[in-house]
């Protein structure tokens, strides 16, 4: 190895994975002033939902549950830039998320192999970047691991656990009786698309062969349903060692499904104009290693709705567990054992018991097997991820370790941070500027104070939003010339488009699963508030336009200012196809 280049880096900040959790723990901590590299050992961000294994993302269920935040972020992007649900453009919205994110260095194609410790602090990381063929080392404050795996616990002798605990460890009526080391399996996942002309399909002579009579799995295709999540093994072994031997199973398995589809007898009709559009060659993962943490959340603070003093994220899909046997048993491939929706998730379960500047966000945070049956979406792994980026920036800001966050008292400006950043925290409202608080405000509507109340989304009965006709100004008056720094507008991206009738389900979820001749494109929620204006009103009675769009398709607006003024006044003009303008929040600092 003596003339291969070792690359050095010097940040803030180091997160290894780059899947949903890794990039928005990386975009948060950026954004929030840290020096950022993120390690990733994919060509591409965006882990199980990217082009390479093709999941959808699910997240908590419910109406106005939506995660949002950066998660949402991204969704808008690509519901303006990918109306036909492309995945190589999904990819480059990914992407782009952190490429263009002036703090961050990205390492891509460089896989964590070795960490240097000193003590039970992590000093730096190295990894083999295959494209280069060079070693880069990484030189941190914090680590963020969300590798899904876990790479940095073997690494750092970070306490972790795989396997499934015994019911009577944590009271958990749906574990098993006794522990063991049996997990969630992966997946190779299938897309199709359905032509008007009949396609063919010959197998290969390694493919497993399915009869109709012995097929305990469904195989319907249709844009809605089916991507063959089910075609899962792995959990009666290791989800990391037998990786590779696993996957040329799942292909096996995989191809046999498609020839089953194509060449059965029974099938074959209703699938003829049905052609493999797709196959995966790397399988997604469910489950492996979990870190331990301060907290190891289980069934039943999900089923108590995880009412933490330090909840900085939060779940809603059920306690989906999949049979370890999988695929090759003839039980349901899942139980979905109930939870409600939402329950907080703790900031104490997203940094390790032992090792003092590592945090982790994803699949491997600590939860025990039966929580973790719930948090692993995808969509929940997005908002931990964005919770720890945004804690590891305030914790290197303000020179403490992450367990000092909350032993020291800073939740509350943690969580204060991620709500202004629309990061929903059920059972908390976020606090309003006392700016924005004790301005007059003016407006046609009866709800206006809607906008300051600190709820930016519809919770329960209350709405609390602010429906304005089209050119209708809302506008807050202060009682003297004020200095303004920031405006801060909450617009309605459509939370419930996932439960939406059947005859729009081209919003029901982000990426397409098949893609059927009666494929519609989506498009931006027509809630949407397209073109509006802020102004403010100066001394003298002038008027200076702060921010000006046309083109709008994000639901959290933020524009910097630098000027006093005696008034501010948000004009909404126009939306993607509503009537009126739904607005959250107008907020001035």
């Amino acid at each position: 190895m003596a003339n291969l280049k070792t690359i050095n880096h010097d940040v803030d900040v180091c997160v290894v994975g780059g899947g949903l959790a890794g990039l928005c723990a990386a975009v948060s901590a950026a954004r929030h002033g840290a020096k950022v590299a993120i390690m990733q050992d994919r060509p591409m961000f965006g882990g199980n939902t990217s082009s390479e294994i093709r999941m959808w993302v699910c997240g908590a269920r419910g109406e106005n549950n939506r995660e949002t935040g950066i998660m949402e972020e991204m969704a808008m992007d690509n519901f303006y830039r990918n109306p036909e649900k492309n995945y190589s453009i999904w990819d480059s919205v990914m992407f782009e998320k952190v490429y263009l994110e002036k703090n961050i260095t990205m390492l891509l194609n460089c896989s964590c192999l070795d960490a240097e410790m000193e003590n039970d602090t992590i000093v730096s990381i190295k990894g083999w970047q295959t494209t280069t063929q060079q070693f880069h080392t990484v030189t941190a404050k914090i680590f963020i691991d969300c590798s899904g795996d876990s790479i940095l616990a073997p690494l750092t002798n970070a306490e972790f656990r795989h396997g499934r605990e015994a019911r009577s460890e944590y009271n958990e009526s749906i574990a098993p009786e006794v522990s063991d080391s049996h997990t969630m399996g992966m997946s190779c996942l299938i897309q199709a698309r359905e032509t008007d002309e009949p396609s063919y399909f010959i197998p290969p002579v390694w493919a497993e062969k399915y009869e109709h009579a012995k097929m305990y799995r469904r195989a319907h295709l249709d844009e809605a349903g089916e991507n063959f999540w089910y075609l899962e093994l792995g959990g009666m072994g290791n989800t990391i060692d037998d990786t590779e031997e696993l996957r040329n199973e799942l292909l096996a398995v995989a191809y046999g499904m498609w020839d089953y589809c194509k060449n059965d007898p029974v099938v074959a009709e209703e699938n003829r104009n049905w052609h493999l559009d797709w196959l995966g060659m790397l399988p997604g993962k469910r489950e492996s290693r979990r870190y331990i943490g301060d907290h190891v959340m289980n069934q039943n603070d999900v089923r108590d709705e995880g009412r933490f003093e330090d909840i900085i994220a939060y779940g809603g899909w059920p306690m989906d567990d999949h049979h370890p046997a999988a695929f090759r048993t003839s039980e349901p491939p899942t139980i979905f054992h109930p939870a409600p929706s939402p329950f907080g998730i703790p900031y104490r379960s997203i940094y390790s018991k032992n090792i003092n500047n590592l945090m982790f966000a994803g699949r491997n945070i600590s939860v025990t097997h039966s929580a973790l049956s719930s948090t692993r979406v995808m969509a929940t792994c997005g908002i931990l991820g964005q919770a720890a980026g945004t804690a590891a920036a305030m914790a290197v800001e303000k020179g403490i370790s992450p367990r000092d966050i909350y032993t020291k008292g800073y939740i509350s400006e943690l969580k204060e941070s991620l709500m202004y950043d629309d990061c929903y925290l059920p059972f908390n409202t976020r606090t309003v500027s006392e700016l924005t608080k004790s301005a007059e405000l003016v407006c046609a509507g009866a709800d206006g104070e809607n906008l300051r109340n600190g709820n930016d989304r519809p919770i329960g009965e209350s709405d609390n939003g602010y429906y304005a006709a089209k050119g209708e100004s809302i506008e807050y008056k202060f009682s003297a010339p004020t200095k303004i720094s920031e405006v801060r507008v909450v617009f309605d991206s459509d939370l419930n488009r996932a439960t939406l009738p059947e005859a729009e389900h081209k919003l029901k979820r982000d990426m397409i699963n098949n893609r059927p001749l009666s494929f519609v494109p989506s498009y931006v929620p027509k809630t949407m508030t397209k073109a509006y204006k802020i102004e403010a009103v100066l001394k003298d009675g002038s008027v200076v336009v702060i921010a000006e769009a046309d083109n709008n398709y994000q639901r959290l607006c933020k524009h910097s200012a630098d000027l006093e003024a005696v008034a501010v006044r948000l004009t909404p003009m126009e939306t993607w196809g509503n009537d009126k303008c739904h607005v959250f929040a107008f907020d001035v600092k």
